[in-house]
C-alpha cells in the first residue's frame, strides 16, 4: 500500500491544494500529516479546515503546540533578536486570526503517532522540538527510533528532506556502576559492557509543504510503499507568488515572502551573541 506522509504546512494552503493533487495522482492509499498545519502563513484556518475535512491523521507540530499553550516551550532557536521579533509577530497574527474551532483541533492532536512499525513524529519522539538533522549523530538517531519500537520513524521540522538508513550491527555499551561497600572501605567503579543487535532502521524527513528550505520553493512530501519499502521524495510546483502576495496583504513579516520565493531559511547572525530568547 502507498502512504503519503507531509509535514510543516505552515499556513499554505495554495501549496497544500497542490500536493493534494499530486497526492491523488499517485494514487496514494493513505495519507499522515506531521503538524505544524499554522504558522508564518496567512491562511491558517483554511488549512485546518482542509486536513480536517479529509480526516487526514495529524500529529501535532511545534507551532501548532505554540498556538494552544503560548510560546511556552523554549529551545532558543532564534539566531538573532530581529528574528525572534518575527517570530512572535507570525505567532500573535496566527493567535488572533484563527476561529476557536481551530484551537480545539490543534490542542487534541497527538505528539506521536504509532502504525505497526511505521511512527509519525514532528520533530522526534522525545520532543516536537527536537531538529533531527542529516548529520545528527547515529546513536542518538538510532535510540530514538527504538524507543518508539518502530522500523521507520517518518518527521519533519528541519524543512528540508532526507532518507536515512541505519544499517544493521551489533552496538556494545559501557555502564559504570558504583560497588556497594562499607562506608570505611574505598567505592570502586565496575564497568559492564553490554551488548545488543540493531536491526536496519531507516528515519524519512517528508520536508516542508508550505515552507521549504532546500533551495527551491516547491512543496515537498513523502510517498511510501510499506510493501516494497521504497520512500519516493515528491517535489510539486505551485503558485507559491500567490501566498508571497497573501503573506504581504495580510501585514505578516515580508521576509516570509521573500525566503518562501527562494525556498531557504533566512537568519541574521546573532546581533548578541549573550542573547537568550524569552519563550
Amino acid at each position: 500500500m502507498k502512504i503519503a506522509v507531509m509535514s510543516c504546512i505552515h499556513g499554505n494552503y495554495e501549496a497544500l491544494d497542490a500536493v493534494l493533487l499530486d497526492i491523488d495522482q499517485q494514487k496514494a492509499e493513505k495519507i499522515y500529516c506531521l503538524g505544524d498545519l499554522v504558522g508564518y502563513g496567512p491562511f491558517p484556518h483554511a488549512v485546518v479546515e482542509q486536513i480536517r475535512s479529509l480526516e487526514i491523521p495529524t500529529v501535532q507540530g511545534c507551532w501548532d503546540e505554540d498556538i494552544v499553550e503560548g510560546l511556552n516551550s523554549c529551545e532558543c532557536s532564534y539566531p538573532s533578536l530581529l528574528a525572534e521579533q518575527r517570530g512572535k509577530l507570525a505567532h500573535e497574527w496566527t493567535h488572533q486570526n484563527i476561529y476557536p474551532e481551530t484551537r480545539e483541533y490543534l490542542a487534541q492532536l497527538p505528539e506521536v503517532l504509532k502504525v505497526d512499525n511505521l511512527c509519525f513524529v514532528h520533530g522526534s519522539p522525545h520532543s516536537n522540538h527536537e531538529y533531527l538533522l542529516p548529520d545528527v549523530n547515529a546513536f542518538t538517531v538510532l535510540e530514538r527510533v527504538l524507543s518508539v519500537d518502530a522500523d521507520v520513524l517518518f518527521c519533519g521540522h528541519t524543512h528540508v528532506p532526507y532518507v536515512r538508513t541505519l544499517d544493521a550491527g551489533q552496538l556494545q555499551v559501557s555502564v559504570k556502576q558504583v560497588s556497594s561497600q562499607p562506608v570505611e572501605a574505598p567505592t570502586e567503579q565496575a564497568v559492564q559492557s553490554l551488548s545488543f543487535a540493531a536491526p536496519l532502521k531507516q528515519i524519512v524527513n517528508v520536508g516542508s509543504v508550505g515552507e521549504p528550505r532546500h533551495g527551491r520553493p516547491n512543496a515537498t512530501y513523502v510517498i511510501y510503499d510499506n510493501e516494497t519499502k521504497e520512500v519516493m521524495m515528491r517535489e510539486v510546483e505551485y503558485d507559491y507568488q500567490k501566498t508571497c502576495s497573501a503573506i504581504l496583504e495580510k501585514g505578516l513579516p515580508p521576509i516570509f515572502a521573500w525566503r518562501l520565493a527562494r525556498g531557504l531559511e533566512f537568519a541574521e547572525k546573532a546581533d548578541d551573541p549573550t542573547h537568550i530568547c524569552e519563550r
